[in-house]
């Protein structure tokens, strides 16, 4: 039974393009939605079946997020803002699927939250506040200004919220995946406002580590 979404964009020029290849059994992808930038909503998948989109990764104690979660594909280059009538397309078909199988948002993640070593979609140009807004999403808050500093306490704070264990190798990537969604303007080495934020989430959001594992 799926407990998750899962947001990506698809790096196509068009969404028949993504379409076509979703649907071919060659090219061993596939996902449950692919939203056009009109908002045209396909589904390929039950929500109920697997698909192919998530690869390997991980999102709290859960390291098969394709066998635990519900792929929606945005058709998107990754280098352009998703359009209106695409983002109202999205948010309905979330509000259905988030009601049908009781998905807290929590449970809505990015691509490159579960692989942030491997990647960046839905990418910097994807409006996450705005669905944590409608009640599809989390967001920070405010910041805690008690939040302890350094890579150590970030990379605590991040596994807490659901990010992957990381040693001192990961601290990029998992920085890099945390800020293309909750700071996505942040440049520059890991900052208190990073630490601040993360923490936030992990005391607001833990990720429910009771749930299966499978």
């Amino acid at each position: 039974m799926p407990d998750m979404i899962v947001l990506h964009y698809t790096a196509m020029q068009s969404a028949r393009a993504a379409l076509e290849r979703l649907c071919d059994p060659g090219a061993e992808v596939s996902a449950h939605y692919l939203i056009s930038e009109r908002g045209e909503i396909w589904q390929m998948v039950g929500e109920d079946q697997r698909a192919w989109h998530a690869g390997a990764g991980q999102w709290g104690a859960v390291s098969d997020v394709n066998s635990r979660s519900i792929g929606i594909e945005l058709a998107n280059t990754g280098a352009h803002p998703f359009p209106e009538p695409q983002m109202q397309a999205l948010e309905g078909l979330m509000h259905a699927i988030m009601a049908r199988w009781s998905i807290p948002p929590e449970r809505v993640i990015a691509h490159s939250d579960m692989a942030p070593l491997r990647k960046f979609d839905p990418g910097a140009r994807f409006d996450w506040r705005r669905l944590a807004r409608g009640g599809l999403s989390v967001w920070p808050g405010q910041a805690l200004p008690e939040a302890e500093t350094g890579a150590g306490a970030f990379l605590a704070a991040a596994e807490r919220f659901g990010y992957a264990p990381g040693g001192a190798d990961n601290l990029e990537p998992i920085l890099s995946a945390f800020r293309l969604r909750f700071r996505p303007n942040a440049i520059g080495p890991l900052a208190a406002d990073d630490c601040g934020a993360i923490e936030a989430l992990a005391a607001r959001f833990p990720v429910d580590r009771a749930r299966p594992t499978a």
